[in-house]
C-alpha cells in the first residue's frame, strides 16, 4: 500500500469516530485508529481494510507520544489527522470539579497540540496534509450547565487558528470542524 494516504483519527467510539474511520476507508485511505477502548477499537479496525489499531488513552502525554512514534515508524506520517477524543462533563460553574475541566483541557486541547508537533512538521516536510479536530458550537458560546466543557472546546478551535497561521501557509490545512 506504498502511496495510499494514511488517515489518523482518534477517539474510535461507536459515532463520529466510526464514521469518520469508515469514512475514509471507503476513500482508499490507510487509517491509523486511537482509542481507549480496545475492544471497540479492534471491533472497527477488523472490518477496515488497512486500518491499524492503536490503543491511546490522549491525555496521557507519554502514552499519545509512544503511539504517535508508534504510528509514524508503522505506518508513516498520516496526511489526514483528524482529533475526534473528546472530553467532556457538564454542570455549571459551580458544580464542576476544577480536576474534571483540566482533565478535559488535557483530551481537547493538550493532546491536539501535542499531535500538532509531533505530525504537522512531518506534513510539512512531505508537501501537505489536514490537521482536524472535531467540535460543535460549545466552542463558540457558554451555555451555563456547560462549564466543564465549552472553555475546553473553545481552546481546541482557537488552537486550530493559531496553528492554520502557521502551517497553512506551508501547506498544512488546519480547521475546525
Amino acid at each position: 500500500m506504498t502511496g495510499t494516504p494514511l488517515a489518523l483519527v482518534t477517539g474510535i467510539g461507536p459515532g463520529t469516530g466510526q464514521a469518520l474511520a469508515e469514512r475514509f476507508a471507503a476513500a482508499g485511505y490507510r487509517l491509523a485508529l486511537l482509542s481507549r477502548n480496545a475492544e471497540r477499537l479492534e471491533e472497527v479496525a477488523s472490518r477496515l481494510a488497512g486500518a491499524e489499531a492503536f490503543v491511546c488513552d490522549v491525555a496521557n502525554e507519554q502514552a499519545l507520544a509512544a503511539t504517535l512514534d508508534a504510528v509514524k515508524s508503522a505506518m508513516g506520517t498520516p496526511k489526514v489527522v483528524v482529533h475526534n477524543a473528546v472530553g467532556g462533563a457538564f454542570g455549571n460553574f459551580l458544580d464542576i470539579d476544577p480536576e474534571v475541566l483540566a482533565a478535559n483541557f488535557r483530551i481537547n486541547c493538550m493532546a491536539l497540540l501535542q499531535i500538532a508537533r509531533a505530525i504537522v512538521p512531518d506534513m510539512i516536510a512531505g508537501g501537505g496534509g489536514a490537521l482536524i479536530a472535531t467540535g460543535n458550537t460549545s466552542a463558540y458560546r457558554g451555555k451555563a450547565g456547560f462549564a466543564g466543557f465549552a472553555p475546553s472546546k473553545a481552546a481546541q478551535r482557537i488552537l486550530l487558528e493559531s496553528i492554520a497561521r502557521h502551517a497553512g501557509p506551508l501547506g498544512v490545512h488546519a480547521a475546525y470542524v
